[in-house]
């Protein structure tokens, strides 16, 4: 007998650049074109899928942007001993059609941050923000990570990093060789680019 109704959901993990992070992949878009991270607990108010992943003794961060969560666990997990029942965990709770995020109660928390250009940005502040959506993004997505803009000033740039890009060893290189690197290259008025920390 054929079942209708919820597609069937398939996840794959990837490794990420940091140990402490997994990334798991659905075939559903979770949270389209958007991303956000949830550092605790008590951040994870808007998304009902955050919340419960928390509920897993070892999950110490949770981040998810279009097709996929990266979760970073505590020191003393292994992950080959607990991807499995996330993975199961994820499968039945897409193939259910829970909620992932509300929308609504994102408003009201997320910060202002975003690399969305708004009209009163000068041409500098634009011109970062579109060389970090059209090549930042996909790269570090790849990783399982994002990366928000914060600030400019005085040619220092500042970031912020977020799923498997916070507290990665090797986020820091990505920062300074390689986002640092390409900024000063194509905006002159860069002199620096900078991490925030959450």
């Amino acid at each position: 007998m054929i079942k209708t109704g919820n597609p069937v959901i398939s996840i794959y993990t990837e490794m990420t650049p940091n140990p402490e992070t997994m990334k798991f992949v659905a075939n559903k878009l979770l949270y389209p074109g958007k991303s956000i991270d949830f550092p605790d607990v008590e951040a994870a108010k808007p998304s009902p899928l955050a919340t419960e992943l928390f509920g897993f003794p070892f999950i110490k961060a949770v981040f998810i942007a279009s097709n996929f969560v990266t979760l970073t666990k505590t020191a003393d997990a292994e992950w080959q001993d607990v991807t499995p029942s996330i993975r199961q965990f994820l499968k039945d709770y897409l193939e259910e059609g829970k909620i992932v995020i509300n929308e609504d109660e994102v408003v009201t928390v997320k910060k202002e941050s975003s690399n969305e250009v708004a009209a009163d940005d000068d041409d500098v502040v634009k011109r970062i923000k579109e060389l970090l959506e059209n090549y930042v993004k996909p790269a570090v997505e790849m990783d399982g990570g994002a990366i928000q803009f914060r600030s400019y000033n005085d040619g220092v740039v500042n970031l912020m990093m977020q799923g498997s890009c916070s507290g990665c060893p090797s986020s820091m290189i990505t920062l300074k060789a390689g986002i640092e690197g390409m900024m000063k290259r194509m905006i002159p008025e860069v002199k620096e680019v900078v991490a925030e920390a959450e």
